[in-house]
């Protein structure tokens, strides 16, 4: 058997075991030995980090050849607009080229939202709104880049699903760890 672990990265932590300089790891939330994180959430991101002791697995999972659906809830400064919705699911242009198109649509803030500490910078005059985007590739930073490219920066970025699995029922810094056939 397999395992996969589902994880509700909280912000501010690295996707990795060991840090030189003292930041908050996997380390410290994940106790099962031999798992691998399959792809890489950042820092100031949260949500749904998968791990497995499967190497194949990890491959399926965070090779872009493989065009795992990634779909993320993600707060903007302003009210998103339809333009801007049409430019990202067209594929927005980019530095390092254009981003393949993408599922994308207004949504109401999520009902089960957690707090995030610290909270994020608010400005008395300028509102937010919410998008779910999914996407098909991992460039470094994407989302926060492609929301930015049409106008609305990016104020916090939630991974909520990869493939099938989701962080439905996951507290943030909880896991589910998942037993799955070996291939």
């Amino acid at each position: 058997m397999s395992k996969l672990v589902l994880f509700n990265k909280p912000f501010d932590v690295l996707c990795q075991f060991t840090d030189q300089e003292g930041r908050s790891t996997l380390k410290d939330y994940i106790d099962i030995p031999d798992v691998y994180a399959a792809g890489r959430l950042d820092r100031d991101s949260e949500g749904l980090l998968l791990l497995t002791d499967d190497g194949k697995l990890q491959n399926r999972i965070s090779d872009p050849k493989f065009k795992q659906p990634k779909t993320y809830w993600v707060q903007i400064e302003g009210e998103i607009d339809d333009p801007a919705l049409i430019k990202l699911r067209k594929g927005v242009e980019l530095k390092d080229g254009r981003t393949r198109p993408a599922q994308a649509k207004k949504i109401s803030e999520p009902d089960n939202l957690w707090p995030r500490v610290p909270p994020i910078r608010e400005r008395k005059n300028i509102p937010t709104s919410w998008l779910q985007l999914t996407i098909t590739e991992g460039r470094n930073r994407q989302v926060r880049r492609m929301t930015a490219a049409v106008g609305f920066p990016t104020l916090r970025l939630i991974r909520y699903k990869i493939g099938r699995w989701s962080l439905q029922d996951i507290e943030p810094g909880h896991s589910r760890v998942i037993d799955l056939p070996t291939r």
